[in-house]
């Protein structure tokens, strides 16, 4: 079972460092230079889909889509962020020895916490797909913005591409138990109330 595991792990180190290799050397330009740390921006500390999550809430009919949203980043703080992150332990790309770009020529600052899951992605999957299970074309809009994010991150060289990949498909499932968690709790509530209003025009006196 260790041999099987080291296989993997060396695997997909071989396969981190390639891409990361091959994204500074060949994608490397002054104008995504500028680009991309605006784009990996938006998705610090997971604001914009914070701030997505309570522009929805306020409206009744999207109110459940905010919920679901602010239900999937719960979890993924919680999930990824505080368990996954501390779990693994896995450096970032600049901290390894003989990393391809080092950590003085990052573009941003290197954020202090641990790579794998990667955060970014992970808050911007699950606001996404929770946003796309309610409102497809907005949720499509939300997927682009998601993978520009998640891309970000890798060629600002914070992030291995399974960092990456990893936060896409665990922020995808939180995205989907945010969505359903929220769509139970209204149906229970909605048919509580249903039953509260049946019961209460059931004993209303006859006229």
């Amino acid at each position: 079972m260790d041999t099987v595991l080291a296989f993997f792990v060396e695997h997909i180190s071989s396969f981190d460092h390639d891409v990361l290799h091959a994204v500074n050397s060949t994608m490397r330009s002054s104008f995504w230079d500028a680009v991309m740390p605006v784009i990996t921006k938006l998705g610090d500390d997971g604001i914009f889909w914070i701030a997505l999550a309570v522009i929805l809430l306020i409206p009744k009919k999207t109110r459940r889509t905010g919920a679901a949203i602010g239900v999937a980043m719960l979890l993924g703080l919680i999930i990824g962020n505080g368990i996954l992150k501390n779990l693994i332990m896995r450096p970032r790309p600049y901290d390894i020895a003989n990393p391809v770009l080092p950590r003085s020529r990052l573009l941003i600052d290197p954020p202090t916490d641990y790579s794998f899951p990667s955060g970014h992605t992970l808050a911007s999957f699950e606001a996404s797909t929770a946003l796309f299970k309610d409102h497809t074309v907005y949720g499509f809009a939300a997927f682009v913005l998601a993978l520009l994010i998640a891309f970000s991150r890798i060629y600002l060289q914070v992030h291995y591409p399974s960092d990456v990949l990893g936060g896409a498909i665990l922020g995808f499932l939180l995205g989907l138990a945010g969505s359903t968690i929220v769509r139970w709790v209204c149906d229970m509530w909605n048919s509580r109330k249903n039953k509260k209003e049946e019961k209460k025009a059931s004993e209303k006196p006859a006229e």
